[in-house]
């Protein structure tokens, strides 16, 4: 049994205007584009690690109806990815960032080290998305708490283990870390959960987790999912990343019936009229 948590109900911090409320109390899903600035990302990787072409692929995501722009300079894929310092990531970041972040749309910095999320925020990245849930860097929860900017939450382990109940273990994993959040004085209206689609977790965890995801409404705060192009689809119809648009917009769409409320994708013209076209039939019932 899933423990439940406080619903949050302010609705702006002490760094101001949120962008969660409105992305939140929509009848359809916010759509998170995924633009990966690293040359080794499980299904883009080298794509868009040119300033230009990162640039133009985020006005594409835009125009296409991504609601937030998600992005990162650190592979996180669960198998082969290297560790890059934090030197790394800026580097890949600086030519691009503050271009993207003046399109207009809110944008997440997708990093698990809170030197490169400082250096987001001050040039106008508005969410952390924390790939380690403020477990791994220290210094994260401070920071987040200082700058009164939303935090994305993720659930990860170092492995899969097919032994573990793995809803058991996402939930004490987000119990630790909003008792590391509350400590730091992250207020509750600016954390969402992400249960890590395919990180440490087998095809089958993250099926389960899929499927269970409602249980996860419990803790009473937004949820989002991102299943797009992952490995678990590869084991229900054999398929490379690109190949596997069907089986993202399923699992997304599942997971918006089941309570996300943000879903992060690489194919957002695609997930978006999914998303709004289900919702659209929801209504008519």
């Amino acid at each position: 049994m899933i423990a439940a948590k406080p619903t949050p109900t302010a609705v702006a911090g002490p760094a101001g205007r949120s962008p969660l409320p409105a992305l939140l109390s929509r009848p359809y899903a916010a759509v998170m584009g995924v633009l990966n600035v690293t040359p080794d990302s499980f299904s883009d990787g080298g794509q868009f690690a040119v300033p230009e072409q990162a640039l133009a692929q985020a006005r594409r995501m835009i125009a296409e109806g991504a609601d937030i722009i998600d992005i990162g300079a650190e592979s996180t894929r669960p198998y082969g990815s290297e560790p890059v310092s934090a030197e790394e990531e800026l580097r890949r970041l600086q030519p691009v960032l503050a271009d993207v972040v003046a399109l207009g749309i809110p944008v997440s910095i997708d990093s698990m080290k809170s030197a490169v999320v400082a250096w987001a925020l001050s040039q106008g990245a508005a969410i952390a998305n924390d790939v380690w849930g403020l477990q791994r860097d220290s210094g994260m929860a401070g920071l987040v708490a200082e700058r009164g900017v939303p935090v994305i939450i993720m659930h990860n382990r170092e492995r899969a283990d097919a032994t573990v109940d793995i809803m058991q273990d996402i939930a004490a994993f987000f119990a630790r870390s909003l008792e590391i959040a509350a400590k730091a004085g992250i207020s509750s209206d600016r954390i969402v959960l992400d249960p890590g689609i395919g990180f440490g977790k087998t095809p089958e965890q993250s099926m389960t987790t899929l499927a269970r995801l409602g249980e996860l409404q419990s803790f009473g705060l937004p949820l989002l999912v991102g299943a797009s192009r992952k490995r678990f689809i590869s084991t229900v119809t054999p398929s490379e990343p690109h190949q596997r648009l069907g089986g993202s917009i399923a699992a997304h769409l599942l997971a918006a019936q089941n309570g996300a409320q943000i879903i992060r994708a690489h194919d957002v013209a695609e997930t978006v009229q999914a998303l709004r076209v289900a919702a659209a039939i929801r209504e008519q019932g």
